[in-house]
């Protein structure tokens, strides 16, 4: 397989901050596209499943299927407005992400955002943490069409150095 093409950019976020901001685009109501990000049965096909009472302010657990020896973590939900936006944080015993995903609708194709916050000061690990997101993006849109899952090895390491110099190069 030949390397996918990287997609990522830094975007600046209202409240100052900068994310890195990853987009792919189904052929699909929004409310579908919603479906497959949020059920745990659906889930599980492209990123890995989850348990607890989901809301704004609640925190479930999430299992990476797809990461070996993976454990189950906390994910904190700060904000879910169905079918548009969802806002989560990562464990933060470990090194805490947060996160954002946007749904947008246009005629029969949707659009999924992800935004990947990134911490106030320098920008680091890029080239592992934006493969990894092109790869989960393009993980969620096969599950969703039905096709054959990508492999990890075609983003990392080919994907590495287009997020490394993304910092320098503003995307």
């Amino acid at each position: 397989m030949a390397s996918p093409v990287p997609t990522g950019r830094l975007l600046a976020c209202d409240d100052g901050g900068t994310a890195l901001a990853l987009a792919r685009t189904l052929t699909a109501p929004p409310e579908d596209v919603w479906a497959h990000l949020t059920d745990p049965a659906r889930t599980a096909l492209w990123f890995g499943p989850w348990r607890g009472e989901p809301g704004p302010g609640a925190t479930v657990e999430v299992r990476t299927a797809f990461e070996e020896g993976a454990g189950w973590s906390p994910l904190h939900i700060e904000a879910c407005e169905p079918p548009r936006r969802l806002l989560v944080a990562t464990d933060p015993a470990a090194e805490s992400w947060r996160l954002e995903v946007l749904v947008s609708a246009g005629g029969s194709r949707t659009s999924v955002e992800l935004r990947h916050l990134l911490p106030e000061g320098p920008v680091t690990g890029l080239g592992e943490i934006g493969p990894g997101w092109e790869y989960y993006l393009d993980m969620f849109t096969a599950s969703f069409a039905g096709v054959p899952l990508p492999a990890f090895t075609a983003y990392y390491p080919a994907l590495r150095g287009f997020y490394e110099e993304l910092p320098r190069t503003g995307g």
